[in-house]
């Protein structure tokens, strides 16, 4: 089965079609939702409830689109609400072992060192920044997300997402430029 077909079955209302981009997009999804929300069972769940979601409304889907974007969209925006209904950051400290899976081996064990500190200290810095904010910067380098797919995805004009991704890059120089120079 290829994707038209899945979103031709998914638009019949039959549960193989969403089987269909369960198994595809899920791991990338849950993924994308962990970076956003911090706590993996959270990402999990949302992810979920957006697939069900789709499910439930898939009747209104355009099936002359591509389902990826619209799926990482909405993922996006529940990753955002969980974010904004919980008022709270979760750290992402017991998570770091999902997101080890995500970065390859160093090549030697002075490369390898070096590049925990810095994977840590992105990590540290990126669970500092507003959920929003946390977002643009997964869109945009986890997703490789364009600006304009970032402002569908927002539903936010293109001017404020660059400034949005403007301010969260600069957020996040700054929280890394701090963290070196305060462990000297």
């Amino acid at each position: 089965m290829d994707e038209v077909e899945a979103i031709r079955r998914l638009k019949r209302g039959e549960i193989g079609g969403l089987e269909y981009f369960v198994a595809r997009y899920q791991v990338k999804a849950t993924r994308a939702a962990l970076l956003v929300i911090g706590d993996q069972a959270r990402a999990e769940d949302v992810v979920q409830e957006t697939f069900i979601r789709i499910f439930q409304n898939s009747s209104r889907f355009d099936e002359t689109r591509p389902f990826e974007p619209y799926l990482m969209r909405s993922v996006m925006n529940a990753a955002l609400n969980a974010c904004r209904n919980d008022k709270r950051f979760i750290s992402m400290e017991s998570n770091l072992d999902v997101v080890e899976g995500l970065i390859s081996e160093a090549a030697s064990v002075e490369t390898q060192v070096e590049y925990w500190d810095l994977r840590n200290g992105i990590l540290d810095a990126l669970q500092q920044l507003p959920p929003r904010e946390r977002a643009v910067i997964v869109q945009r380098y986890y997703l490789d997300m364009s600006e304009k797919e970032m402002a569908l995805a927002l539903d936010a004009a293109p001017g404020t997402v660059k400034w949005l991704l403007n301010a969260a890059r600069n957020r996040l120089r700054d929280l890394l430029w701090r963290g070196r120079h305060d462990e000297r």
